[in-house]
């Protein structure tokens, strides 16, 4: 939804209101028998500022709990927090509004007891504040449920370019060859290494497949797909690799991007692995932190080039950007003595 167009018609709305508001409150003056017609435009046309201005103060100080629209229970407590607030303030300003404008005019304000005042227009402008904040949580619902869809198409664009690359990257010819070729030479010399890279990479290819079309897959399945692949790598740098897998089972099922674990992997291969003789210690790990998963790969030899990142993780980025928004994020970090982590954060819920 357009930002501006729903504020114009909130304001639309909010205008329409209160106009209603002060034509019902001059024809009952009228009918009671009142001649000076500016006294009830008065009363509505305070009420109305005031009103104004304290639903600008809520919206301001409650933007920051938008992101909590998905639980409508705790976006409207926390919104229920400025109740006070409106009762402290709103009678203050509207009455001192409506006395000053009547000194002008050199009249006298009558009204009743204050304390009858404070509670009458207290549960009057909470009724009102109510009334906007549902209205307020329809629209911010509907702009999410845009927004959310709008990501979806866009993730859908991006997932079926990432499959492109992820075919012309990871399934590149030299690729096979090289597994094909590592398998050729494990025929004459151990053939149940043989069988079994075949097996993995069997495994790597229908895990691929599996994807098919769609935007995201669970933990569980992209593990499935990264270990095949981790498994033809090992085969192929034998004795140069070992990987760890430390991955929590309340993790399993969290949705992540498609295709988006394994290509971790192959960064540390490509820029650390095939680049050393020495042998390359792999951490992939997956735990839940506060309401969010996070898959880290760490090994201890690479280093960061400091350059632009490659094709693989800037389009993984934009995916989880399109997915979650800001809620979600990759992040690469150069560890001490030797090492990068490449660490993936994604909501553990929608």
């Amino acid at each position: 939804m357009n930002t501006n167009r729903s504020k114009r018609a909130a304001a639309m709305a909010w205008l329409l209101f209160w106009t209603l508001m002060v034509l019902v409150a001059v024809e009952d003056y009228r009918r009671d028998g009142g001649s000076d017609y500016w006294q009830p435009v008065l009363w509505e046309l305070s009420s109305a500022l005031v009103a104004t201005g304290l639903l600008m103060v809520q919206r301001r100080v409650g933007a920051r709990h938008d992101a909590l629209i998905a639980t409508p229970a705790r976006w409207f407590a926390r919104q229920a927090l400025l109740l006070p607030f409106y009762w402290i303030t709103f009678v203050p300003l509207v009455f001192g509004i409506r006395h000053a404008v009547y000194a002008l005019a050199g009249a006298h304000y009558e009204h009743e007891a204050w304390p009858q005042v404070f509670v009458y227009e207290s549960l009057k402008v909470t009724v009102f504040i109510g009334l906007f904040t549902v209205i307020g949580f329809g629209l911010l619902s509907y702009r999410e449920l845009l927004g959310a869809r709008l990501r979806a198409e866009q993730a859908n664009a991006l997932l079926r370019e990432a499959q492109l690359q992820s075919l012309a990257r990871q399934m590149q010819p030299h690729f096979l060859f090289n597994a094909l070729n590592t398998v050729s030479s494990l025929m004459h010399t151990d053939v149940a290494r043989a069988d079994a890279m075949l097996v993995r990479l069997g495994d790597m290819l229908r895990a691929t497949l599996a994807l098919g079309e769609r935007t995201q897959a669970t933990l569980a399945e992209e593990l499935r797909l990264a270990q095949g692949y981790a498994g033809v790598m090992q085969e192929r740098f034998d004795g140069r690799v070992s990987i760890v897998w430390q991955v929590a089972d309340e993790v399993l099922e969290v949705p992540l991007p498609a295709v988006s674990l394994q290509p971790l992997l192959e960064n540390v291969f490509k820029h650390t692995v095939e680049r050393r003789r020495e042998p390359t210690h792999i951490t992939v790990s997956a735990l839940r932190e506060g309401n969010s998963m996070v898959l880290r790969v760490e090994d201890d030899a690479g280093t960061l080039s400091g350059g632009e990142p490659g094709i693989g993780l800037a389009n993984l980025r934009a995916r989880l950007a399109a997915l979650h928004g800001d809620a979600a994020g990759i992040a690469l970090a150069q560890l001490a003595p030797a090492g990068v982590r490449a660490e993936l954060r994604v909501p553990c819920a929608s």
